[in-house]
């Protein structure tokens, strides 16, 4: 693994653990009324988008971060639905 690699691996492990704080933050309060919808949608979007785009070039970061944060978006929008009040 060249310096390139590890770069890449090194960015996507820090973009994949950017949403767990919120994800931890969502579940421990069962409170999700701060969180934009709309804005949990577009991160979902751009994810998906990436990941096709990742899977098209066999560009392991970019397929497992944004694996990473499109199930942490996900499970966001499904806390967002669940724990409504």
């Amino acid at each position: 693994m060249n310096w390139v690699d590890i770069v890449g691996h090194f960015g996507s492990f820090l973009s994949s653990v950017t949403f767990i704080p919120q994800v931890y933050k969502t579940w421990k309060s069962r409170s999700a009324g701060d969180l934009s919808l709309l804005m949990m949608l577009i991160v979902t979007t751009s994810t998906i988008v990436w990941l096709i785009y990742g899977i098209a070039l066999m560009l392991w970061p970019v397929i497992i971060a944004n694996s990473i944060i499109c199930a942490l978006s996900v499970l966001l929008i499904v806390f967002k639905f669940s724990f409504k009040r």
